[in-house]
């Protein structure tokens, strides 16, 4: 996977599987630590012990349309060549926690990527869905959450795609502004 935001929708996509109803994605960029952490959050089944053993093997995957599961594994990856590392943390009937660890000066830190577009396209499939995204840089944050859209949409379906695009615009815009310094 070429940036984050690609881990972010494949890690989202396992809470989906896993019969989440709510999801929420923290990235936390400490400039001083010299530090990236990003944290998927869900609500789903969860993961017995033997489970959570297994699911950074790439040749192991629950899924019954191939053969190997490569997204924890290759987020892992990404996370050591850049100096960090991946935790995962699981209860069964109470969710599941991937939290990854990255040094933004290193070489092989990869990129953000599209935040916007990966919240939009959880969305678009999944508009049932309560999404959280909180994005810290050092002392300013953030915030987007689906449920206060929706509340403010009144009824009008979440998923239309002028609302997505919207949506993803204002994302990335308040990402930018956020990273540039003059988010709040």
């Amino acid at each position: 996977m070429e940036d984050l935001s690609l881990h972010i929708l494949d890690i989202a996509e396992n809470s989906i599987t896993a019969g989440a109803d709510r999801i929420e994605i923290m990235i936390r960029e400490d400039s001083t630590a010299d530090l990236l952490i990003l944290e998927v959050r869900d609500n789903g089944k969860g993961m017995d012990e033997e489970l959570l053993r297994m699911v950074s093997d790439p040749f192991f995957t629950t899924k019954t349309v191939r053969k190997v599961g490569l997204g924890i594994p290759l987020l892992k990856q990404a996370a050591e060549e850049s100096g960090g590392r991946l935790t995962i943390s699981s209860e069964e009937g109470k969710g599941t926690i991937i939290s990854a660890e990255f040094r933004p000066s290193h070489i092989d830190m990869k990129p953000i990527g599209d935040i916007g577009a990966t919240i939009m396209v959880l969305i678009a499939g999944n508009p049932e869905l309560t999404i959280v995204l909180e994005y810290n840089k050092d002392s300013r944050t953030f915030r987007f959450d689906t449920d206060d859209i929706k509340a403010e949409l009144e009824g009008i379906p979440i998923n239309l795609p002028l609302i997505l695009e919207r949506i993803k615009e204002g994302i990335n815009r308040g990402i930018r502004e956020l990273v540039e310094g003059s988010g709040r």
